[in-house]
Formats: structure tokens, C-alpha cells, sequence
């Protein structure tokens, strides 16, 4: 009987966990319908199809170089990557060690398929790419946070009238800003970093994210922009 494996992915906030399970059910109905055995079923959640560091994916091909299966099945072949280097390496590697790909979108992949999705996906990545890039400009120049956050801050969790999360507002917590003001005005005397990150750890007040105060936190790097002297959001500058 044709052993077969079958590989998930979703990657997108739009898709959902149970995407995952959704696409290893079609693809169990196909092996059904041709009478392979399904030895097993690799996934990776959350992951970028931009990458090959994937745990669910590195199986699969750990299985196929030990000769464990005959077929490898996914819903379409931007599953196993939209990157198209990786998508011939991919291709090459199961071909290698006699393994077909065989996906519900695009049916059994040849090299005609790794040419043509190939390059359609990597165009999508780059679509993607410059998309993103103008949304967080967009929000920059609103005046919202373009991604992370500084101390000092609270990021504002809430949903858009049409049911969207809202993203990149935050408000100032007025605690953490108070010692902000505090690391300013002692350095300013001529405090260094060292000594006020002492101070502050000898008072018990938590540093960033809860830990202890360091001097790299307060000095941070100047060309960088980081650390509480050198970054330009606490004069107001978004960078």
C-alpha cells in the first residue's frame, strides 16, 4: 500500500487554529479516495511559509530521508512554503528520496508547478511586504505605535465598530512615567546610569517588563535609539 504523509500550515491572523485541523481532514479524504495509508500527519502553527525552520516541516523530510513514505499530501503547495528557493529545495529534496507531492489545489506537483507557484507566491510575499510596510507607516504618522512597546506605555486592547482589533494605540501609565521623569532629572545631576539602576533596584521598583533595572535599560545605545535617555518617543519624536 502507498504510504503517504500528510503537512498543515496557517501563518496569518486571518486563519485560525482550527485551520490546521480543517486542512489535514480534506487531505485524509483524498488519501481515502486513493487508497493510501496515512502514516502520519505534520503541522506547524503560526509559522511563516517564508521559512524552513519548521519543526512539523523538518519531520516530513526526516521521514521522507528515511524512506518512511511514498506520498506527501497538502491542501495547495504554498502550504509547504511561498518562498520559491525553498519550494524547489523542497521539491528536489522528496523527489531525491523518491517521495511525489501531491496537493488538493494544484493535484500531483511537477517542476512546471514549482516554477509557476513559485514565482506567484514569492510575488505575494513581496505584496505582503510592502503592504505591511505602508500600514505601519500609516499608523506612524497617525501619531499610533508601529509595533512593540516602550516603558512607560500600555498598549489599548479594543475592537474597531466593524469587529477588527484596533492596533498601535497605547496610553501613558502614569507610574512608569513618573520614574521615566525621575531617570531624567537624577541624571541630569550628573547620576550615571550604574548608579541610578542601583537606586531604583534599591527601592524594589521593577524595571522593564518586571525585572531589574539595569544601566543598559537606562543608557540603552545612542544611534540605536534605545534605553530610556536615548529614545526619542519620550520627547515625542516617533522614529
Amino acid at each position: 500500500m502507498t504510504r503517504s504523509a500528510i503537512y498543515a500550515r496557517y501563518s496569518s491572523n486571518m486563519q485560525r487554529e482550527a485551520s490546521i485541523e480543517d486542512q489535514a481532514r480534506l487531505c485524509m479524504e483524498r488519501a481515502e479516495r486513493e487508497g493510501w495509508s496515512v502514516i502520519e500527519t505534520f503541522s506547524d502553527m503560526a509559522l511563516s511559509g517564508a521559512s524552513m525552520h519548521r519543526p512539523g516541516l523538518q519531520n516530513l523530510i526526516g521521514m521522507a530521508e528515511r524512506g518512511q513514505i511514498d506520498v506527501e499530501i497538502a491542501e495547495a503547495l504554498d502550504r509547504l512554503s511561498r518562498d520559491q528557493a525553498d519550494v524547489a529545495v523542497i521539491y528536489k529534496h522528496l523527489s531525491f528520496h523518491g517521495v511525489r507531492i501531491v496537493t488538493l489545489a494544484e493535484g500531483e506537483i511537477s517542476e512546471l508547478h514549482v516554477g509557476l507557484k513559485g514565482t506567484m507566491n514569492q510575488l505575494f510575499l513581496k505584496d505582503l511586504a510592502d503592504k505591511t510596510r505602508r500600514g505601519l507607516r500609516g499608523r506612524i504618522e497617525a501619531g499610533r505605535s508601529g509595533g512593540g512597546n516602550a516603558y512607560g506605555y500600555d498598549i489599548v486592547r479594543r475592537m474597531a465598530s466593524d469587529g477588527s482589533p484596533v492596533t498601535g494605540e497605547r496610553v501613558i501609565n502614569a507610574n512608569e512615567a513618573e520614574i521615566i521623569r525621575r531617570i531624567f532629572r537624577t541624571f541630569a545631576d550628573g547620576i550615571s546610569p550604574k548608579a541610578i539602576a542601583r537606586q531604583l533596584n534599591a527601592e524594589d521598583i521593577p524595571g522593564p517588563r518586571g525585572k531589574l533595572w539595569r544601566d543598559t535599560a537606562i543608557r540603552g545605545h545612542r544611534q540605536r535609539g534605545t534605553g530610556i535617555l536615548n529614545n526619542e518617543m519620550y520627547v515625542g519624536r516617533l522614529v
